[in-house]
């Protein structure tokens, strides 16, 4: 299996906008040229030009032509432009340099440097109010916050960014923050939302013509391919890749395209050709100096020969990699590469240090790319698109009294002029009863995103919910269950240690007992959680290993019986809401209905899903449960009424339950 490594997915940085003095040096420089190469006409603009903002802008042109290989000459440049925009008081002068310097301390994996510079550039692009310089600033610093692993923080700037963006209407500035966007979703393990970002990111960069916007975009989806178990779809992607880097001259791109070919190469099972890239991105990020993605290399490749069992070569490499994680703060990696040392050490015997790198994995992965990460960037995204339609709703009611204003006005200067006249009144008949027409299509329009918004509202509530259920089983299964499992691994060795009376063996088989009954009862409350076989085989499989287990339990005799479901392909989020509109139907059955037994009946018929569940219970009177119903009922409603559903519930006094719902797939 193709090891998810946090390389980079493109979270860049993007230099200013340019302003009309850039623009006018733009031109002025190929004028300068007259045969002499673009650094010896901008040595000689610099000197002949006065102290003032144009030279500033000259000095950082100038450094940027000593940026992909004198980089010591190029944070020089930059830092005697701020210096002078300091000198006459050129703020924005100052703020500029943010994003040319921090391509240099990004590429020595300097992020938190970066980061500081990059929230200082923000802070005085605040001050001038350019929605641009905005844009571009947000993008910066929400880049070095995804170095430095905080998801959450780097999104919520990606989304200011793109909204900046795309009030201006800035395709550039557009097309990086929905490129950084699909980074961020890729490394949450979301692929199929991170490759929708990335597309659409490379439609905006082929719109702007741009060579190395199109290889950063396709890198993005060529990874979700890769994550998708399409390594044949992400190869050629990746051969594009490299192919841009070296027409362009662009190190990374050329790091990219080799790091990704040798993942698709490994994905595909070709080992000697995945071998044989991680080792050139090795060889030539050391002769270039970028340990960024000397770090990656070493990950993937460890991870390759520790697979391979060749475990001394791959722990020279994961100590490497360790080392530059640790050294430039890239908890992302850092985490990966704890948990490959404690694979290692496992393997090797040494069971104290492989639990003492997983704990270090554990604090880590909690904290990055756990079930908490992915909600606080899904409300984050949510909460971006809620604004939008709240904005949408606002212009439509703000049209709505424009046109009624209007309207007085016509109405009264027609009624003065009208008199007596028929034609005129018919005239104002006509115009009322289209304002009317117009008046209902708007109400519909507003009535209609009100909807689309308490379905985002309840669509991220039920979102919120599995994914806290799906967090609280993987806790209890990796972490509580790795810890009793250690536990009674050290029992066991003390059982039958000689030096126990036999007494203290009783004792040890006891506690032995006991554990192997909580690990057992931690595993069903896992599976409740958020079942294997729902996520593994689908919701037939889901629901019958459900109903097993209920008969196994001995409270209810259940029946199960599916129709039409062998080989239908049920979409997920349908999946887990049907499974637990049926575990919470059981839940009722158990705590009130006082039934022997129940029967579950599902079908799938023409794209429409029906469940049917019935039990020979006390029953209940609906009529009277109505006003107030239990939380129980409500949570079933909600969740078929989220899925375009209905359900039909029939229950009297003595004659059981029985509840019929219908969800279109």
């Amino acid at each position: 299996m193709s090891l998810h490594r946090h390389f980079r997915l493109f979270p860049v940085n993007s230099y200013t906008v340019q302003s009309p003095l850039l623009t006018f040096l733009a031109l002025l420089i190929p004028l300068a040229l007259s045969g002499r190469s673009e650094a010896d006409s901008l040595r000689a603009l610099i000197a002949g030009s006065r102290e003032d903002s144009a030279k500033v802008h000259l000095l950082y042109r100038y450094g940027e032509l000593f940026e992909g290989n004198r980089t010591d000459s190029a944070a020089f440049y930059y830092w005697k432009a701020r210096k002078l925009a300091e000198d006459i008081g050129y703020s924005r002068g100052v703020a500029v340099f943010a994003s040319h310097y921090i391509v240099i301390l990004n590429n020595e994996g300097k992020f938190r440097e970066a980061l500081k510079i990059a929230q200082e550039a923000l802070e005085l692009f605040k001050k001038t109010g350019d929605k641009n310089e905005l844009a571009t600033a947000y993008l910066n610093v929400g880049s070095e916050w995804q170095y430095l692993s905080d998801l959450s923080t780097a999104s919520s700037y990606y989304l200011l960014s793109k909204k900046y963006a795309e009030e201006t209407g800035n395709l550039r500035l557009q097309r990086i923050s929905n490129n950084n966007l699909a980074s961020v979703f890729i490394q949450l393990n979301e692929f199929e939302k991170g490759k929708a970002y990335a597309e659409t990111a490379l439609i905006l960069a082929r719109k702007l013509k741009n060579e190395y916007a199109v290889a950063s975009s396709m890198f993005n989806i060529a990874t979700a391919w890769t994550q998708l178990k399409r390594p044949d779809k992400a190869l050629p992607i990746y051969q594009e890749v490299r192919r841009i880097g070296e027409k362009e001259k662009d190190d990374g791109l050329q790091l990219d395209g080799w790091i990704g070919i040798a993942e698709a190469y490994r994905a595909l099972s070709d080992e000697t050709a995945a071998e044989e890239y991680y080792k050139r991105v090795i060889n030539y990020s050391q002769n270039r100096d970028i340990p960024e993605y000397k770090m990656y290399a070493c990950l993937g490749l460890g991870d390759l020969l520790l697979n391979s069992g060749r475990r001394r070569e791959a722990a020279s490499y994961l100590a490497d990699g360790l080392m530059l994680a640790r050294k430039m703060g890239s908890n992302l990696e850092l985490k990966d590469f704890y948990l490959k040392m404690s694979l290692l050490h496992e393997k090797e015997g040494d069971f104290v240090k492989a639990l003492d790198f997983r704990k270090q994995f554990e604090v880590l992965h909690d904290s990055i790319v756990g079930e908490k990460s992915r909600a606080e960037v899904s409300n984050l995204e949510a909460r971006y698109e809620f604004e939008k339609k709240e904005g949408m709703i606002r212009q439509l009611k703000a049209s709505v009294k424009v046109r009624q204003l209007l309207l007085k006005r016509k109405s009264l200067f027609n009624y003065l002029l009208a008199g007596g006249s028929l034609g005129l009144l018919t005239l104002l008949l006509l115009l009322y009863r289209n304002y009317q027409a117009k008046q209902k299509i708007q109400r519909h329009r507003i009535a209609e995103l009100e909807a689309e918004k308490k379905l985002t509202i309840t669509e991220a509530l039920l979102k919120g919910e599995e994914q806290e259920r799906s967090r609280l089983a993987k806790d209890l299964h990796d972490g509580l269950g790795g810890m009793l499992s250690g536990v009674k691994l050290s029992l066991s060795r003390l059982k039958n240690a000689q030096t126990l009376l036999p007494g203290d063996q009783h004792t040890v088989g006891r506690s032995l007992d006991m554990l192997d009954s909580s690990i057992h009862e931690m595993r069903r409350l896992a599976r409740n959680l958020m079942p294997e076989s729902l996520v593994r085989f689908g919701l037939n499989a889901a629901l019958c290993d459900f109903c097993t287990d209920l008969n196994r339990s001995g409270a209810i005799t259940v029946s199960y019986q599916s129709f039409g479901m062998e080989n239908a392909t049920i979409n997920q989020k349908i999946g887990i809401s049907v499974y637990r509109i049926v575990q919470e139907l059981f839940n009722n059955i158990l705590k009130h209905a006082h039934a022997d037994a129940a029967i579950v009946q599902i079908s799938l018929h023409d794209a429409l899903l029906s469940i049917t569940v019935e039990d020979d219970g006390v029953g209940f009177v609906p009529a009277e449960s109505s006003p107030d119903p239990g939380m129980g009922l409500k949570n079933i409603r909600s969740r078929v009424e989220f899925l375009g559903g209905k359900i039909d519930l029939r229950s009297s006094q003595g004659n059981g339950t029985s509840v019929l719902i219908e969800i279109p797939t």
